[in-house]
C-alpha cells in the first residue's frame, strides 16, 4: 500500500451536491481506511452542517454566486471570489492532498482551480443531465469526470468522461422491510394505494399548492396521501388545513426516514433533483416529475425529459401541476398497467456502486495511475 492517502472534496449549496459527495468519501473511507479526506464549501451553505454530521471536517470559503438582477452588488461578489481564491491556496497548502474531487456548487471553482494551478490530479463529479456552469469552467481541467447521463459530450471532452451514475444515500437502498409494513409504520391502511409527496427538505410551494387546491378530491378518493410540506411552508399549511378532517392525509413537514416513505409509496410525486432521480431508477419506483422552474439553466426540466420520453416517469409542467397534477397522480397510481412499466423502465437507467466506481476512480488519480 502506497502512503497516507489525502482527499479533497469540495462543493455543496444543495442535498443534491451534498449526499453524492459525502457518499463518494464513504466509498473512498471503505476502500483506504488510512485515507484523511477534508471537504471545502461555502460558508452559510447547507454542507456546514451536514458535512460535520457525517463525520467529516469542513473548512467554509465566503464564496457566493453572482446577482443578476443588482450589477452593482458584484463588487462584493468579485471580492469574495478573490478572497475564495487565496484561502483555497491556503488549505491546499496546510492540507497537501494527492487529489481533488469537486462536486459543483460555489465553493468547488476555487478550490479545484487552486488546486489544479498547484499540480493536484482533479476529478469532478456532474449530478445533472444539463452540466452546470462551474463544471463546464472546470472541465479543461480535470482529468476525469463522472457522470450520471449518456450524451455529456456535449459539455465535456469525451476522453476524459466515465458514465458512473451518481452516489446515492445507502440507507435508502438497505431498506429491509416490506411495503406493508412501511405503510402500517405511516399510520395507513396497506390495502389502499398510497402516494407519497415531496419537495424537497425545504418543500415545493406548486406541489404543496396542487394539495391545498383540491383538498375535496382527496377526500372522495380511494387513495391515501403521504404529503411532505416542507419545513418552510409548514406553519402556512397547517393553517390553511384547520378545521379539515381527513383521513386519508398524513401532513409532515419533514421525512427523516425516506427510505422507510419510499417504500410506503406505490407512486412518489416530486422535483426532478439529480439525486432525487438516481434514488428512483435505483429503487425501481414509479414517479411523476414536476421540475422547479427556480434552478440553474432550467436543468430540472432536462433532467425530468431524460426520463420520460424513455417513459420511465411522468413529466408534468410546473405551471400546469396546480390544476393536473394531482387528478393525473389519482389516476395513474390506479393503473397497475402503468405503475408497472414505470418502474421497469426507470430500472433500466439505474447505475449501481457508484460511489465506488467513483473512490476507485480517485484513487487511482492520487496514485498517479
Amino acid at each position: 500500500m502506497s502512503k497516507e492517502l489525502r482527499v479533497i472534496i469540495s462543493g455543496g449549496g444543495t442535498g443534491g451536491h451534498i449526499f453524492p459527495a459525502v457518499s463518494i468519501a464513504n466509498a473512498v473511507k471503505a476502500l483506504r481506511p488510512d485515507a484523511k479526506i477534508l471537504f471545502v464549501g461555502a460558508l452559510g451553505r447547507m454542507e456546514m452542517q451536514r458535512v460535520p454530521a457525517a463525520g467529516y471536517e469542513i473548512k467554509g470559503l465566503p464564496i457566493c454566486g453572482f446577482d443578476r438582477k443588482n450589477l452593482l452588488k458584484n463588487i462584493k461578489v468579485l471580492y469574495k471570489i478573490w478572497k475564495s481564491q487565496r484561502m483555497a491556496k491556503q488549505i491546499i497548502k496546510d492540507f497537501q492532498p494527492q487529489v481533488a474531487v469537486g462536486v459543483g456548487g460555489y465553493a468547488s471553482g476555487p478550490t479545484l482551480n487552486k488546486a489544479a494551478a498547484m499540480g493536484i490530479p482533479c476529478l469532478i463529479q456532474e449530478q445533472n443531465s444539463y452540466a452546470g456552469v462551474t463544471n463546464k469552467l472546470l472541465a479543461k481541467k480535470a482529468k476525469k469526470i463522472c457522470v450520471a447521463y449518456e450524451g455529456m459530450e456535449r459539455f465535456f471532452p469525451v476522453e476524459k468522461i466515465i458514465l458512473t451514475g451518481n452516489p446515492v444515500r445507502q440507507a435508502l437502498l438497505d431498506k429491509k422491510i416490506s411495503h406493508e409494513e412501511a405503510v402500517k409504520n405511516q399510520g395507513l391502511n396497506p390495502d389502499k394505494k398510497t402516494i407519497l409527496l415531496v419537495g424537497g427538505s425545504l418543500g415545493a410551494r406548486t406541489i404543496n399548492e396542487s394539495m391545498l387546491q383540491h383538498l375535496d378530491l382527496i377526500k372522495t378518493s380511494d387513495v391515501q396521501f403521504i404529503w411532505q410540506t416542507g419545513k418552510y411552508y409548514s406553519a402556512e399549511i397547517a393553517e390553511r388545513l384547520k378545521g379539515e378532517n381527513i383521513p386519508n392525509l398524513k401532513v409532515t413537514d419533514f421525512i427523516t426516514d425516506m427510505g422507510e416513505a419510499y417504500k410506503a409509496a406505490d407512486l412518489v410525486i416530486s422535483r426532478a433533483g439529480a439525486s432525487s432521480i438516481s434514488e428512483f431508477c435505483l429503487i425501481g419506483k414509479p414517479v411523476i416529475l414536476v421540475p422547479s422552474p427556480n434552478v440553474a439553466e432550467d436543468h430540472q426540466t432536462k433532467n425530468a425529459l431524460a426520463l420520460s420520453t424513455r417513459d420511465a416517469a411522468i413529466y408534468v409542467k410546473d405551471s400546469e401541476a396546480p390544476a393536473t397534477l394531482l387528478e393525473l397522480a389519482i389516476k395513474t397510481v390506479n393503473d397497475e398497467a402503468k405503475l408497472k412499466s414505470l418502474s421497469e423502465n426507470v430500472l433500466k437507467l439505474a447505475l449501481p456502486d457508484s460511489a465506488e466506481i467513483i473512490a476507485k476512480e480517485v484513487i487511482k488519480l492520487a496514485e498517479g495511475k
